[in-house]
């Protein structure tokens, strides 16, 4: 898979929609800047459907790497009478967030029958990282609290509900800069707090 950076540029729905299909057929060619392009008009829409559906951010993260690199090993199964290319992406990004999901459930189904086989005791490390969690959510909890209640809006939509920039805009009926400044004074003051926990 080709190495690609940057976001994309904004276009509407319909016209993204067309792009990407054009885009698909040409990546199942092996072409790598149809790729490049295509990587930017998806890779916002996957990652805040990911989002959604995994929850943890790093976790999310590694799926839209593991949808992306899928997306361009498999081009050459999209087929345009079935449905739009996005539709397509989305699906693959749907899948894969919904198996990440099951495989973490299982995983911690096996540490309780584990920790149930052993006694009924749970490991002394999972206990320490169950309160740790518990702890460090309180602190972020307390800490989204001392932002302005626009601030704490933007910043959830974005960071726990996965929107993009733009679609929170749209959400809260503002303008984008005014969304983009207050995120970045709400992540400042963020850091600031959540640096005091340390």
């Amino acid at each position: 898979m080709p190495r690609v950076t940057g976001w994309p540029e904004e276009a509407g729905r319909e016209g993204r929609a067309l792009e990407a299909d054009e885009l698909l057929v040409r990546v199942a060619g092996g072409d790598q800047k149809a790729f490049e392009a295509l990587y930017g008009l998806v890779s916002g829409p996957v990652y805040g459907l990911v989002r959604r559906v995994v929850r943890d951010p790093a976790q999310s993260e590694e799926v839209v790497q593991e949808v992306l690199l899928e997306l361009w090993r498999s081009a050459a199964r999209f087929d345009p009478e079935r449905g739009s290319a996005l539709s397509w992406v989305l699906t693959l990004a749907h899948r894969r967030a919904v198996d990440r999901v099951r495989s973490a459930r299982a995983a911690g189904e096996r540490e309780r029958r584990e920790a149930a086989r052993r006694g009924g005791e749970p490991a002394f490390d999972q206990v320490a990282e169950e309160v740790e969690a518990g702890l460090e959510r309180e602190w972020v909890r307390r800490c989204l609290d001392r932002l302005t209640a626009l601030q704490r809006q933007s910043v959830t939509l974005a960071y726990y509900d996965g929107y993009t920039y733009r679609e929170v805009a749209e959400r809260l009926s503002l303008p984008l800069g005014t969304v983009k400044t207050r995120m970045r004074d709400g992540l400042t003051r963020l850091r600031h707090c959540l640096g005091g926990a340390a």
